[in-house]
Parts: structure tokens; sequence; C-alpha cells
């Protein structure tokens, strides 16, 4: 079992935000793979400082970018947690998962982090029943 987990953004936010409609299901799989490492790429780091800032998301919880940041701290500080640069295969993987005749913006994040996971060779973690069935290691919490 590949034991280097590519969390999607959903899967960071519950992680971090305990009145995330998932955080139950996501801090006991992160316990449970507790011997296992956590990934960061820009793309999600980006993604979960975004949503923490949006009232929209967050509600009464919606947190300012200092505020943002130190929940960043806390969990970089966690020594199972690294942060991934782009590998330099990415850009054709990308390409290629995202060359349809449809234009769906939602597309265009799945198919970065589908192919930055299928690259890298990591274990994409998600909440997005969808990607299962994308040809890549998919754990769908």
């Amino acid at each position: 079992m590949n034991t280097l987990n590519f969390p999607d953004v959903n899967v960071w936010m519950a992680l971090l935000w305990g009145q995330h409609i998932h955080a139950e299901p996501a801090k006991e799989w992160f316990e449970q793979a507790a011997e296992q490492q956590f990934l960061f790429c820009r793309f999600t780091q980006l993604g979960v400082l975004r949503l923490l800032t949006t009232a929209q998301v967050m509600g009464k919880d919606t947190k300012n970018m200092s505020e943002a940041w130190t929940l960043w701290d806390q969990i970089w500080a966690d020594m199972r947690i690294s942060f991934l640069l782009e590998p330099h295969e990415l850009e054709s993987e990308f390409r290629s998962r995202s060359r349809l005749s449809t234009s769906s913006p939602k597309v265009w994040a799945d198919a970065y982090l589908l192919a930055f996971a299928a690259v890298a060779g990591l274990k994409l973690v998600t909440f997005d029943k969808a990607l299962k069935a994308k040809g890549v290691e998919v754990l769908v919490l």
C-alpha cells in the first residue's frame, strides 16, 4: 500500500477545521495512517489558505490571512507532513488529462491533482468519488 498520501484540498480542510462536514472521517483516516507521510503541493496549500479565508465556506469561523498562516504552521509542524515541488514531468501529464472538448472549470483542478499524483507516484486522498475512476491511485474517504 502506498504510504505517500497526497490529500486533496477537501481533506486538508476537514483535518484543519472541526466544523467541516467530513471532519470526523478525515481525522479517523489521519490517525489510522499515523506511520505514513502526507504531502502538500503549492496548489493544495493555496487552496487551503484561500478557503480558510472565505466567508462563504467558513462562516463565523472565517480566518484572516495571519490566522490562516497560523493554522498552516500548526499542521506544517507535524513531522509526517512535507511539501513537494512540482515534478518536471507534470506539464505533459497535466495537459494530457485536461485536453477535453468540454469547458468545465472543475476539470482543471482535478486534472492537475491527478496528474501530480500519477507523475510523483502518490496516493491521492479525497472525498470526491468521481476521481476514483480516473486511473491513478485514489483513496476516497
